[in-house]
């Protein structure tokens, strides 16, 4: 799983000025890199089904499906995995304390 930080770089210059795109930018791309390795398998299961869902994947070998779309929308797709993402790393850090304090509550 590897970050582009340069795919926003592409856009024209009437895009709204954008804080995260400019941060991201400015990380070195082993920070992004170890980031993006850091999500469990469990968190890119879930992403994977989600933006499957979202595209409305059909079976490869019974259709050749292509989808198109324009930068805006594939932009709106990442940010959502993005946000996914997060929302999943960190929802599995809190089911990770949960379960420590219930060990910790049986001692």
């Amino acid at each position: 799983m590897v970050f582009d930080s340069n795919f926003f770089q592409r856009e024209s210059e009437a895009t709204i000025k954008n804080t995260l795109v400019e941060y991201l930018q400015k990380q070195h791309p082993d920070t992004l890199e170890r980031i993006a390795q850091s999500a469990t398998p469990e968190v890119r299961e879930i992403i994977t089904h989600n933006v499957e869902g979202l595209l409305g994947i059909l079976p490869s070998d019974a259709f050749n499906v292509q989808i198109v779309t324009d930068r805006q929308n594939l932009g709106n797709l990442l940010a959502s995995a993005m946000m996914t993402g997060y929302f999943l790393c960190q929802m599995e850090k809190r089911k990770e304390l949960d379960e420590n304090i219930a060990d910790t509550e049986c001692l």
